[in-house]
């Protein structure tokens, strides 16, 4: 078995695709536009991964789309879990989870999907402000 990708519903495409291209770094590898059905699908791959995420965006579909706990997280190593969690709440992303023990932290899209984010190789040494900081909300 292989694994194909991930769907992923999405009410607003260009701070989707803000958040998994311009924060995270995935790319953007395949998009069609499906005018009859009213939605477009994009899929993106991260960097020597042919693993994706697919996003789908219903043209129409005004409200927001609830949450699926049951449907978990996404998952993606980084190179500096540390810098990697700097960078991303200089930009306005809450730390939910943040990397108290240099080796796993947790974010949420702007669709409210949570995403896992692990260092790639060994842990790093705990270090402040993460060893402190506390969880915020769920992931």
């Amino acid at each position: 078995m292989e694994f194909l990708h991930s769907m992923l519903r999405v009410k607003d495409l260009d701070k989707t695709l803000h958040f998994f291209c311009g924060l995270l770094g995935l790319k953007e590898v395949k998009r069609t536009d499906y005018e009859e059905g009213r939605f477009t699908l994009v899929y993106l791959e991260g960097v020597g991964s042919s693993a994706q995420v697919e996003l789908t965006h219903n043209w129409d579909h005004e409200v927001e789309y609830t949450d699926g706990r049951n449907f978990g997280h996404l998952a993606f190593a980084v190179d500096d879990i540390y810098k990697t969690c700097k960078m991303l709440q200089e930009a306005g992303v809450v730390i939910n989870r943040p990397p108290r023990d240099g080796y796993m932290a947790f974010i949420k899209s702007p669709d409210n999907i949570s995403v896992e984010l692990l260092q790639k190789g060994e842990r790093l040494a705990p270090q402040e402000p993460w060893v402190s900081m506390e969880s915020i909300g769920e992931w």
